[in-house]
């Protein structure tokens, strides 16, 4: 028999339970819906491997299943990103993951919307459907109870930042810095405008609790060649100087031989 945690029902009368996926089931791969997302999701994962954020109790991933069974019924959504602080065993290939059973309750899930097809149009970003299959803002906030819950337009770079309250998403404002402070990960997160691997456009970037920008891998490497470059700049400069008082030196020297002075019986020489 699967492996499984219940909860009692919810006020919508509900009953949730955190059951393992059986091990023939097939997890259905849900296509992202343009090519832009997967570099979203890719780049706020590469600041945090290259600033050595990940640990191997995290679980980061995008269009990734999370699991959990409503009356039942097994539901899945795949967000575009989440992150979870802590799971229970660490897998190299891991398919899905159901909270509570496998580890935490996600601590931040995002979700990057595409072109809208129709003016005043929201996708199932929004949805509060209960009914199966449920909205992913009514799974979010109802039955896994995400904490943070971000929505992001690359296109018009509008950050929509929520989180829980009262068992409801709330609206957060940005700070004076145009960022979010996310505790759980001890980090901001805010909006960049400029280019990528040939994206052009909005992109969600990572801020330290110092309010410097976490930088990506072509970014390090700019800045490295950068310090080179004022490295070699200052030992050219140095060089210079040294070639100067070298010179001044002789001509010193050659001046007080022209009036019959020796330089070694001269201090300073």
């Amino acid at each position: 028999m699967a492996t499984q945690l219940s909860e009692p029902k919810s006020s919508a009368g509900m009953v949730i339970s955190w059951e393992a996926l059986p091990d023939d089931f097939w997890l259905e791969d849900e296509p992202v819906e343009n090519t832009g997302q997967p570099l979203l999701a890719g780049a706020l994962r590469e600041i945090l491997e290259l600033a050595g954020y990940i640990t191997a109790h995290m679980l980061i991933a995008s269009n990734f299943g999370l699991c959990a069974t409503i009356n039942g019924v097994l539901t899945v959504k795949a967000p575009d990103w989440v992150y979870v602080d802590r799971v229970n065993e660490t897998l190299n290939d891991r398919k899905s993951y159901t909270p509570n059973l496998e580890g935490n309750v996600p601590a931040v899930v995002m979700e990057f919307l595409s072109d809208f097809k129709n003016e005043g149009y929201r996708g199932e970003e929004y949805s509060s459907k209960q009914t199966h299959p449920p909205g992913k803002w009514f799974f979010y906030e109802k039955i896994l109870k995400v904490p943070i819950y971000v929505i992001f337009d690359p296109d018009g770079g509008l950050l929509e930042y929520y989180k829980l309250d009262n068992g409801s998403y709330i609206l957060e404002l940005p700070d004076e810095n145009g960022r979010h402070w996310i505790d759980s990960m001890g980090l901001f997160l805010g909006t960049w405008q400029g280019t990528k691997e040939g994206r052009t456009g909005y992109w969600l970037r990572w801020w330290d609790v110092s309010g410097n920008m976490l930088p990506w891998a072509v970014e390090k490497v700019e800045q490295e060649r950068q310090r080179a470059e004022q490295e070699r700049q200052r030992a050219e400069q140095e060089r210079q100087r040294a070639e100067q008082e070298r010179q001044q030196k002789e001509r010193l020297i050659a001046y007080l031989q022209s009036q019959g002075l020796d330089p070694n019986n001269l201090p300073g020489i």
